[in-house]
């Protein structure tokens, strides 16, 4: 009778092992052929949105408001298994100079002399952290923003979130020139910026088997823009010859 028991309860981890293996869902769904694009998709403007207070950063012209989704949480039970309460949080983001972090739908950008209001995107995204270049602003001018987001549905689940390939963008203080820096398909790692010679460098990991995973198999690319190029032109690099 134990060893039965004990066959029955390896059978049922493998099955739940199994369960759990058949859920996880890959970060990349390649469909058709490998070199096949996952389109932007534009916003929805029937979503309902709300938006932070403006925040301006020091050493910046340009207020940013960001917007996102308001948060319900349902906090303890009843007897019967219901709800008994609903905590709405209508906070967005956080702010610590310089960086402002959350998962956003966007963000609008106004100057503090002006009522005019403009998005960064018509594109569908979730922008997890936006930093501003601030030493790199006080050496040169020049002022910059850098942002971790999501801007496709890689896994194709119909959600924009942290199961999708994260990706690294940069712009001017107003939101302009945004720019797109890791390629298609490759998920950012780390970035940092060296003030000395006036560069962004960056690591990436690329699914060269294709299999949807990253993974100690996948290939790590690393790459820099020169931050006073008005293009930001990709240049690669390996530090490992």
């Amino acid at each position: 009778m134990f060893s039965k028991n004990i066959f029955t309860l390896f059978l049922i981890g493998i099955t739940l092992v199994s369960c759990k293996k058949e859920e996880e869902t890959p970060k990349v769904i390649y469909k058709e052929a490998e070199t096949e694009k996952v389109d932007f998709q534009k916003i929805d403007s029937t979503e309902i949105k709300i938006a932070d207070l403006p925040i301006l950063m020091k050493g910046t012209n340009y207020m940013i408001h960001p917007v996102g989704d308001v948060n319900v949480y349902a906090t303890g039970k009843s007897k019967y298994g219901s709800s008994k309460t609903k905590y709405v949080n209508y906070k967005v983001s956080n702010y610590s100079y310089p960086e402002i972090t959350g998962y956003l739908s966007n963000i609008m950008f106004q100057h503090k002399d002006s009522l005019d209001i403009k998005p960064l995107t018509n594109n569908k995204m979730q922008i997890q952290i936006i930093t501003f270049l601030d030493e790199y602003a006080l050496k040169t001018g020049k002022k910059l923003l850098v942002y971790s987001l999501v801007d496709k549905d890689t896994n194709r689940d119909d959600k924009y979130d942290s199961n999708d390939i994260k990706t690294l963008y940069i712009s001017n203080e107003d939101g302009s020139n945004l720019t797109k820096l890791t390629p298609e398909f490759q998920e950012l790692l780390d970035w940092n910026v060296i003030l000395e010679n006036n560069r962004l460098y960056f690591r990436s990991i690329e699914d060269i088997n294709k299999n949807g995973e990253f993974d100690s198999n996948d290939n790590i690319n690393y790459y820099y823009v020169n931050l006073g190029d008005p293009n930001w032109e990709l240049q690669s690099y390996s530090p490992l010859k």
